[in-house]
């Protein structure tokens, strides 16, 4: 189960970044060209614009999308499945704007091929959300030494909490001293 929910974990992520990097980079193309043309000697003038300029709201769900992918690998249990619904509704919301931008009217010459990448991205986003809210709870997390460092109670005094390990009760100068000597504070 371990390699299969690595596996997993891992297709799910990368769903989520490849959509939202393709939603991004294709929010950030030119969706259409308005031409509007001048007196006789003057050539016409070309205004290009692009997803973000007619959206502006969705390069930055799609840049949300990416950082919310990176964040399944450092979340687990509840918190990655609800990471995971997020996800999901932010694919969705990308996809809608970029439904919006292949059926509205953008006046000019308008390129479908950006809103229909937009799209796609937005759906792998949803794709990766989805499979994240529905199997994330029980994937791999991150190792322990990520974590902080467990806190113990004294006995003699059980309010308080002192970190376990050898830099217990050591001031941080300390540490820095037993630095500049070449030891290392972190040994026992």
């Amino acid at each position: 189960m371990s390699a299969r929910g690595r596996r997993e974990l891992t297709y799910a992520m990368l769903l989520c970044l490849a959509g939202a990097a393709l939603a991004l980079w294709a929010a950030t193309r030119g969706w259409s060209v308005e031409v509007t043309a001048r007196p006789a000697p003057l050539p016409p003038v070309r205004a290009a614009r692009s997803g973000a300029a007619l959206l502006p709201w969705l390069p930055a769900l799609a840049l949300v999308a990416l950082a919310g992918g990176g964040a399944v690998l450092a979340t687990r249990g509840r918190v990655r499945r609800l990471l995971g619904v997020l996800l999901g509704a932010l694919g969705l919301a990308v996809a809608a704007g970029a439904a919006y931008g292949l059926v509205a009217d953008l006046g000019g010459v308008v390129s479908r091929q950006w809103p229909a990448l937009c799209l796609v991205g937005g759906l792998l986003v949803a794709l990766g959300g989805g499979w994240t809210a529905l199997r994330g709870g029980g994937w791999p997390a991150m190792g322990a030494r990520y974590e902080r460092p467990a806190r113990t109670v004294t006995e003699s005094n059980p309010t308080t909490a002192t970190a376990a390990g050898p830099m217990a009760g050591r001031r941080t100068t300390e540490a820095w001293d037993a630095l500049d000597r070449g030891e290392d504070p972190t040994a026992g």
